[in-house]
C-alpha cells in the first residue's frame, strides 16, 4: 500500500509511473521528451502538503513562530502551505545557449586537440555531448555518440535500428553525418573510420572521461598505430571556463533555489519528517517552475556530510541541514542552509559562527592566477585554530571546501589539497566548509561563486546567522 493514497490516488501514482516507463523508452534524456515530462508530471500533484501558517523567512530561530502549529500529515494534496502555494512561475526571462557559442566550443575544443596531439574525441551521449551538440541520448549496452576531429565535420556513431530517432535529435548545425553500424558489427571499427577519414596527425583518439571501459578498449582494439589517451584536457579545458552566458543561466537556478528554499521554511512545524520538509522543497520548485530539490538531515544525522538513511523527524532545537538544488537549460546550483528549529544553544551558534569564518576565509583566498588549492587550507586554517581536527580527521572538516559546478553538479576542478590548478576568469565553485561532530550535528553553509574579471562573486547572498538563514 501506498501510504495516504486512496484508489484514486493509487491509480494516478501508476499511471504517472506508466508514463515515465514509455519516455524512458523514448529516451528521456532527449530535451523535448523531458519538457513534455515536465508538463506532465507538474500537472499532477502526488504528495500530501500541510496548510500552515507561514513565518517570516529570517526569523526562523524564533520558536513561538517556528512551532506555532501542529503537523497534520493527512490533509488533503491539494492544501499546500500558502507560502509555497502563493509562488508562481519564473521562466520568462531564461535564454538557452545559442547555436554560435557551442560552434565556438567545437571550435575550442579542436584547438585544444592539436595543443595535446589529438586527432579526434569521441563522446557517448552524455553531458559532454550535450555541452557541444545540444541533444542527450544517454547510455545503453549499444554504442551511440559522437566524433569530434580536430579537423573536419563531427560524426555521429549509432546503432543502425534507431538511426531514424537519432536523426530527430541531431541538430543540423552541429553535422548530419550518422554512421551506423548493425548488430552483428563493431561500433568500434565505425569510430576508427571516421578518425582515418579525417586528418590523422598525430594518431591519438582521445575519450572523454564518461566514456566506458568496454567501449575505449573496443576502440584500442580496432585502432592499430594509435594510441587511445584521455581527453579530459580538451573537454574539462573547454567546460571548466563558463561564458557569460552560462554563468547567468546558473545564477537564475541559484535564484530559483533561493526561493524555493525561502518559502519551504517557513513550512517547519515540530513533528515533521524530513521526508516532508524535503517534499515541500520539490514543491516549490515546482511551483517555480523548475525540477528540483533538496535533502534534509536532522540532529545527529547533519554530522553525516550527505546524511543518513535513517528516517528522521525534526523536533524543537534540532539542527537542520538542507542541502540541494534545481537547473537551468541544464545548469545546475548547489546551495546548503543549516538552521536550528527553535531557539538555537550557546554552542550550536558558536560552531555556525565558525562555519561561517571558515567560508568567509575560502572566499576571501580565492584569487586569480593563486592555486585551488590555497581555498582549501583557508577554510582548514580557520577551522583547526577553532580547535577541531586536522587532515580531514573529526570532529573537523572531512571533506575538499569545493568542487566545480556548471552542467553537472559537482565537475572540474576542486577547492583541495593539492590541487595547483590556477583559478582562472570563468570558472564556479561551490565555497562549503563543513564541521562534522560525530553524534552531536554537523554545520555547513554552502553557496556557489564564479570567477569575475575583477575577482570572487557569489551567485547566492550568504547566510547571515544561525536564524537568518537568508541574506
Amino acid at each position: 500500500m501506498v501510504y495516504g493514497l486512496n484508489g484514486e490516488g493509487l491509480a494516478l501514482l501508476l499511471n504517472v509511473k506508466f508514463k515515465v516507463f514509455n519516455l524512458l523508452k523514448c529516451n528521456i534524456f532527449n530535451t523535448t521528451y523531458v519538457k513534455h515530462f515536465k508538463l506532465y508530471t507538474m500537472s499532477v500533484n502526488r504528495r500530501k502538503f500541510l496548510g500552515i501558517s507561514a513565518i517570516t523567512a529570517g526569523s526562523l530561530g524564533m520558536s513561538s513562530s517556528l512551532f506555532g502549529r501542529k503537523l497534520k500529515e493527512t490533509d488533503p494534496a491539494e492544501d499546500l502551505p500558502e507560502a509555497i502555494r502563493s509562488l508562481s512561475p519564473q521562466v520568462a526571462d531564461i535564454v538557452p545557449i545559442s547555436v554560435a557559442e557551442r560552434k565556438a566550443r567545437i571550435a575550442k575544443a579542436q584547438e585544444l586537440m592539436s595543443q595535446n596531439k589529438m586527432d579526434a574525441i569521441f563522446l557517448e551521449g552524455t553531458t559532454s555531448c550535450y555541452y557541444y551538440t545540444g541533444m542527450r541520448w544517454g547510455q545503453s549496452e549499444r554504442t551511440f555518440g559522437v566524433v569530434i576531429p580536430a579537423k573536419g565535420s563531427l560524426v555521429y556513431v549509432c546503432p543502425k535500428f534507431e538511426e531514424d530517432r537519432a536523426r530527430e535529435l541531431i541538430l543540423p548545425a552541429f553535422g548530419e553525418e550518422v554512421r551506423c553500424w548493425e548488430e552483428h558489427e563493431s561500433p568500434y571499427a565505425v569510430i576508427v573510420g571516421i578518425v582515418k577519414d579525417r586528418t590523422v596527425i598525430h594518431h591519438s583518439i582521445g575519450m572523454e572521461e564518461r566514456v566506458r571501459f568496454f567501449i575505449a578498449n573496443g576502440v584500442k582494439k580496432e585502432a592499430a598505430g594509435f594510441e587511445v589517451v584521455d581527453a579530459t584536457p580538451v573537454t574539462a579545458g573547454c567546460r571548466m571556463i563558463k561564458s557569460a552566458a552560462e554563468i547567468a543561466l546558473m545564477q537564475k537556478a541559484s535564484d530559483i533555489t533561493i526561493e524555493a528554499y525561502k518559502a519551504a521554511f517557513t513550512t517547519i512545524v515540530p513533528g515533521m519528517s524530513q521526508t516532508l520538509l524535503s517534499n515541500n522543497i520539490s514543491a516549490a520548485f515546482k511551483k517555480l517552475g523548475f525540477s528540483g530539490g533538496a535533502s534534509v538531515q536532522v540532529g545527529k544525522y547533519s554530522a553525516l556530510p550527505h546524511g543518513s538513511i535513517t528516517p528522521q523527524t525534526i523536533k524543537e532545537g534540532d539542527i537542520v541541514m538542507i542541502d540541494g538544488g534545481t537547473s537551468c537549460e541544464g545548469y545546475a546550483s548547489d546551495i546548503t542552509r543549516t538552521i536550528v528549529a527553535g531557539k538555537p544553544t550557546q554552542r550550536q551558534i558558536d560552531v555556525w559562527n565558525l562555519e561561517k569564518q571558515a567560508q568567509d576565509a575560502a572566499f576571501a583566498a580565492i584569487k586569480i592566477g593563486a592555486p585551488c588549492e590555497q581555498v582549501d587550507a583557508a577554510a582548514r586554517a580557520v577551522i583547526e585554530k577553532g580547535g577541531f581536527s586536522a587532515n580531514y580527521k573529526l570532529p573537523g572538516l572531512p571533506h575538499r571546501t569545493g568542487h566545480g559546478i556548471g552542467l553537472e553538479g559537482h565537475e572540474w576542478t576542486n577547492f583541495v589539497k593539492g590541487n595547483k590548478t590556477p583559478i582562472a576568469v570563468g570558472m564556479c565553485f561551490s565555497d562549503e566548509p563543513t564541521i562534522s561532530i560525530p553524534g552531536e550535528f554537523g554545520i555547513r553553509l554552502e553557496d556557489c561563486v564564479y570567477i569575475a574579471a575583477d575577482g570572487a562573486k557569489f551567485f547566492s547572498k550568504q547566510s547571515i546567522s544561525i536564524d537568518q538563514p537568508f541574506g
